[in-house]
Order: structure tokens, then C-alpha cells, then sequence
């Protein structure tokens, strides 16, 4: 990028054999709002061209500016001969990288296996080369998080590298940076819910209240206390318990 009003070079100068009022006069350019043109005379009277900047330019909007630079003679009629500028805009790391969300929001079951992609981080950038390369990683993180989730630099992909269960952690959070070649980062958020699995079997411990039962204790009278217990969530944590076989003993919910 060259700044405002800065000059982009000389134009060689046209030779013109001619001498007095028929050698070389004047230059024209072709309109452009981001170049002008400057003649500066030379104490020996030669006229050189000078291309100036006017306007910032931008490699993003406009790669190539082409110009023509006439040359004119003071002859009666006048002749001219003409030379096209092809100007290249090389680029400067001017734009940061995007992210294509602010937010990652992922629903996970607790069973995936680990080595599982789970998602793709993705940002991109304006520019060109090195400036438009871009380096993922993990900005702000757990150590508990870290171990379970991995981060390509390079394709964004997240992976699984740890046994994920439920109740153990419901979520898991991270911030995310991308880097550009140039130094220009961007960050977004990852938030991963994890889903319960049945994959936990109830359990159930016995608390004898009557051991051994009086043959003549009356119906309804307590003889022990059960407790059944399951990891799960929701509807995989609900039990139902229930007495098989025809034995003389019922069960009753306790509040």
C-alpha cells in the first residue's frame, strides 16, 4: 500500500527527434481518480513524467490498474504517440481473519469414541499468500477441557481424545484464536453440551430392619429399607422396582 499523494515512479520520457516548437510538449493521462500525473521540467528543458498516488489503494477491491500516458508534441497538427502502465497492487496484511461464527455450538453424545471429529472451526481472510494462512488454537481453555479435545492448527478440526462421560461434566467451553501469517488474529467461542447415554446400570443396597422377621409381625410392618441409586439422567435415571415371584412382601415408595 502506498500512502495518499506519495509518488509511484517516473515514466521514462518519450524521445522525440523533432526540435523547437514541434518536439515534445505535454503528457496526458487517462482520467483516473487514484493516479495523477506530474511534468517537472529539468533545467535543460526535458520533460519527465511523474506518477502520483492520490488514493489509498486496495488489493482486495482492485488487483490491476491499467493507464494510458500520452505523449504530445507542439507541432501544427500535433502528433502523439502513446505507452500503456499496467500497475499491480501487491498485497499488504490489512485484513484480520473472520471467523464464520461467533459461536461453535455443538450437541454431543457421552459415548463417542475417542479419535471422533465432532466439529471444523473456520475462518477466513481477505488477503493473499502468507497474510491469508491461518493457525488455530486454543486461546483459553481448562486443562480439564484440553484432555478431552484436540485442535488441528491447520484444518481447524476438533477431535475427541478422551473419554467423555455425562455425569462427569455436562459442558465444556474454550476460546479459539486464528492467526494469520501476518500477526492479525480473531477469536470465537466453542460451547460443547454433552447428551446423556443409558450406560449406567442402577444400583441397589439393602437396609434390614427386621432380620429375622417374627412369623407373627403384622402386614405392613417395615422389614427393611431399600435404596436404589442410577447414574443417569432423565428418563435413564428413572427406576421402576418390583418383586418377583408369589412372596408375601410388597413394595412401597418412601418419601
Amino acid at each position: 500500500r502506498r500512502r495518499s499523494g506519495s509518488a509511484v515512479g517516473s515514466s521514462p520520457a518519450p524521445a522525440d527527434p523533432d526540435i523547437g516548437a514541434n518536439s515534445l510538449h505535454n503528457y496526458q493521462l487517462t482520467p483516473n481518480p487514484l493516479f495523477t500525473l506530474v511534468v517537472r521540467e529539468s533545467p535543460d528543458g526535458t520533460k519527465q513524467p511523474e506518477l502520483v498516488l492520490e488514493k489509498s489503494l486496495d488489493r482486495e477491491k482492485q488487483r490491476n490498474h491499467y493507464l494510458i500516458l500520452t505523449a504530445v508534441d507542439g507541432g501544427d497538427p500535433a502528433r502523439s504517440g502513446t505507452t500503456q502502465i499496467n500497475i499491480n497492487v501487491t498485497d499488504a496484511n490489512d485484513n484480520p481473519p473472520v471467523f464464520t461464527k461467533e459461536i461453535y455450538k455443538v450437541r454431543l453424545l457421552e459415548n463417542v469414541p475417542e479419535g471422533s471429529l465432532v466439529f471444523q472451526v473456520k475462518a477466513t481472510d481477505g488477503d493473499e499468500g502468507t497474510n491469508a494462512e491461518i493457525t488455530y488454537s486454543f486461546s483459553d481453555i481448562a486443562n480439564s477441557t484440553r484432555q478431552l479435545f484436540t485442535l488441528d492448527s491447520r484444518t481447524g478440526d476438533v477431535k475427541v481424545t478422551g473419554p467423555l462421560d455425562y455425569e462427569e461434566g455436562k459442558y465444556y467451553e474454550a476460546s479459539v484464536e486464528g492467526k494469520d501469517g501476518g500477526g492479525l488474529s480473531a477469536h470465537a467461542k466453542v460451547h460443547i453440551d454433552i447428551l446423556d447415554v443409558n450406560d449406567n446400570a442402577p444400583t441397589i443396597s439393602l437396609l434390614p430392619i427386621l432380620n429375622p422377621i417374627p412369623e407373627d409381625s403384622v402386614p405392613s410392618t417395615v422389614i427393611a429399607v431399600i435404596n436404589v441409586r442410577d447414574r443417569d439422567s432423565g428418563d435413564n435415571g428413572e427406576v421402576n422396582c418390583n418383586i418377583e415371584g408369589d412372596l408375601p412382601f410388597r413394595l412401597e415408595p418412601s418419601s
